[in-house]
């Protein structure tokens, strides 16, 4: 079994790099963002929550985050692994994913981190707001936002691991 983290800024190439281990690997692809598109989507209480955040450019707080997650966890009982894209995105996050990893006799096996230069992610993400649909892809003081979230409570990670 092989567990992998995916960290990168808002638009970095997760989801690509991601499709591509997943197909090399037989693993299944967690990525938070699909996860919280997919609560919203549906309605649920969770998705309603998380897009109260996402619409200002916010990062959904870390209960809701993990949540989510466990969830995605339990309904793939015979995965050959899991690649986490966008999780964990803090100290918490972290320390929930271990606790939820080593209930299942699992662990994270490698991170892979993901780098670009600032301005041409929003380009990126301005270019992929207008097929997307994506509200917090339309924005350039949100993406910013959320760049800055990533840098302090994000980045530090790839120190944890």
């Amino acid at each position: 079994m092989i567990n992998l983290v995916l960290f990168g800024k808002p638009g970095a190439g997760k989801g690509t790099q991601a499709n591509f281990l997943k197909e090399k690997y037989n693993l299944k692809h967690i990525s938070t963002g699909d996860v919280f598109r997919f609560n919203i989507k549906n309605g649920t209480e969770l998705g309603t929550l998380a897009k109260s955040y996402i619409d200002k450019g916010e990062l959904v707080p870390d209960e809701v985050t993990i949540n989510m997650l466990k969830a995605e966890v339990e309904k793939n009982p015979d995965a050959s692994g899991f690649i986490f894209d966008g999780f964990p995105r803090t100290n918490a996050q972290a320390e929930a994913l271990d606790d939820l990893l080593e209930e299942k006799e699992m662990k994270i096996d490698a991170t892979i981190a993901l780098e670009a230069d600032d301005e041409v992610l929003i380009q990126r993400l301005l270019e992929r707001g207008k097929v997307s649909g994506r509200s917090d892809d339309q924005d350039e003081s949100k993406i910013r936002n959320r760049f800055d979230e990533y840098n302090e409570k994000t980045a530090p990670l790839m120190q944890y691991y």
